[in-house]
């Protein structure tokens, strides 16, 4: 082989470096099951991550919720500040890639100085006071031998992508809370329309009862029954008022308005509103479609490359320098030819004993790769809990649904004969007062049911990761282990350090030296 091709062969393999990081591998989590547990008779389904799914808020066929959502992505002030934090990641990571580069510097410097007579540097055959005119350019670039750099830009850029799927998270838990409050406002109608007319009957139900206790037909008990009825639910209707108040001020927040002058018209839920059906899919395409599990892989992918940096300050920095320009004691010949100068030439910078720091920060970068290990593990476990909570909730909610409304049409019922029997004087006030507020106990329980069926419902859809997926995503990897960048080893593994062919010797022999030590 050519001696000058196989040493520019050599001297790129040298540029190239290599890597310092362990091997990189997805953790290890339970293996997902093949079936959710509360939701046996779904069919098993396949979704299509690769597709963008759209708004999923669309599901419950409601415009003036759809028209709120439009404005939580250009007006919500938490949003906008997780964009800033990703734009910050964005700039951290074009910071680590500019290393790649070599620093270019440029200066000019003009003095006049005079040497003192004292001084050992005096000469008497030398002028005294002497002017120094330089103009000069510097380049320096560290060759990254043992991948420090590119670590830190690896590290940088899967900070960056978790940021991503931090803003989508983010993004997601609003609109669901979003959506979550619209309902709760509804809900709160519902609630209010019938206190009112609940209102309106125990006024009634009180004349009817001064009446009678006038008539010498009813008793003072009576009244003040009637009279404790009708405060109790004012005092219902009112709270009632508070609670929608404080609701429609989280809803104006949510979508960047100032809760002074906002309002939302008061419109009931219909009591005959179901929660769509969502189909939860199979649990083991969750882990790609929630953006909070691939933003904690993509920590554990960070941590690992820490750890590369954290390695390579075992090793010594190789820089590569030159500098060129014109010097002269006279600004007349400055910038000619025979003021030029330069310089070139590599460096080697060895940290010999530094009191056991690298060895320290070597064990706090493994330490935080563990400490992003349980997060990414304990994410996954909480990812499979929250959907099984919402479909457990809407199976039981389902049931209680049926019974509740059973016993709503079996309290009205009951309250229909006691004030049958009461006008008949068959019966006594108490009996009417206590199916009254069984009747109405029961529908206010009812119209609370529908509320968390449809709570329960926008739980899911966050739970399954929304409109979000991973397959669909270019900036946040996918937790999956084919990728051949995805995953990190074991926590209770050895992180093996990999070196490249052309680094092994090298690699021997500071071990051997023991500037290296695992």
């Amino acid at each position: 082989m050519d001696p000058r091709r196989f040493a520019a062969i050599a001297f790129g393999g040298m540029l190239a470096g290599c890597s310092l990081a362990p091997a990189y591998r997805v953790p290890e989590t339970a293996p997902a099951a093949p079936a959710y547990n509360e939701a046996p008779d779904w069919k098993a389904a396949a979704p299509a991550d690769a597709t963008a799914r759209g708004p999923w808020w669309t599901v419950f066929h409601d415009e003036p919720l759809a028209a709120l959502e439009a404005q939580v992505a250009d007006a919500n002030q938490d949003l906008k500040a997780a964009l800033a934090r990703l734009e910050q990641a964005r700039a951290l990571t074009r910071a680590a890639r500019s290393a790649y580069f070599p620093t270019v510097s440029a200066g000019a410097n003009v003095t006049r100085a005079r040497t003192s007579l004292n001084s050992p540097r005096f000469a008497a055959s030398k002028p005294g006071t002497v002017n120094d005119f330089v103009l000069n350019a510097d380049v320096s670039y560290e060759v990254d031998l043992w991948g420090r750099l590119r670590n830190a830009v690896a590290a940088a850029k899967a900070s960056e992508q978790a940021s991503t799927g931090d803003l989508a998270t983010l993004d997601l838990s609003l609109r669901s809370e979003l959506a979550i409050d619209y309902f709760t406002l509804r809900s709160l109608d519902t609630q209010q329309a019938l206190l009112e007319r609940t209102v309106v009957d125990y006024a009634d139900a009180l004349k009817l009862t001064s009446n009678l206790y006038q008539g010498g037909a009813g008793v003072i008990a009576d009244v003040r029954q009637a009279e404790a009825q009708l405060e109790t639910a004012r005092t219902q209707a009112e709270d009632t008022r508070l609670r929608r108040a404080q609701t429609e001020h989280a809803i104006a927040t949510l979508v960047g308005r100032a809760a002074t002058g906002f309002h939302i018209e008061p419109t009931a839920l219909p009591l005959n509103v179901e929660p769509p059906a969502i189909d939860p899919g199979l649990p083991s395409t969750l882990l790609e479609r929630r953006p909070d599990v691939a933003a904690a892989e993509r920590r554990v992918a960070a941590a690992n490359a820490q750890i590369g940096v954290a390695r390579a300050a075992y090793f010594p920095v190789f820089t590569f320098s030159a500098t060129a320009g014109f010097e002269s004691v006279a600004g007349s010949n400055w910038i000619e030819a025979p003021s030029r100068l330069w310089a070139i030439g590599p460096s080697l910078l060895q940290t010999v004993f530094d009191g056991g720091l690298r060895r320290a920060q070597s064990d706090f970068a493994r330490a935080a790769y563990d400490q992003q290990v349980a997060q990414y593990r304990g994410t996954v476990l909480s990812a499979y809990q929250e959907v099984e909570d919402a479909l457990a909730a809407l199976r039981r909610l389902a049931n209680e649904n049926t019974s509740e409304q059973a016993a709503v049409i079996a309290t009205q019922g009951a309250l229909q004969q006691a004030e049958y029997r009461y006008k008949g004087g068959a019966a006594t006030y108490l009996e009417v007062v206590s199916t009254e507020n069984a009747a109405l106990a029961a529908r206010l329980s009812a119209t609370d049911i529908q509320l968390r069926r449809m709570t329960a419902a926008v739980l899911l859809v966050k739970a399954l990761g929304g409109g979000w997926s991973a397959a669909g995503s270019d900036t946040v990897a996918t937790a999956s282990p084919t990728r051949a960048t995805s995953g990190a080893p074991e926590s209770t593994a050895p992180l093996d350090l990999e070196f490249c062919d052309s680094c092994i010797e090298i690699a021997r022999i500071w071990s051997l030296t023991g500037v290296y030590q695992e």
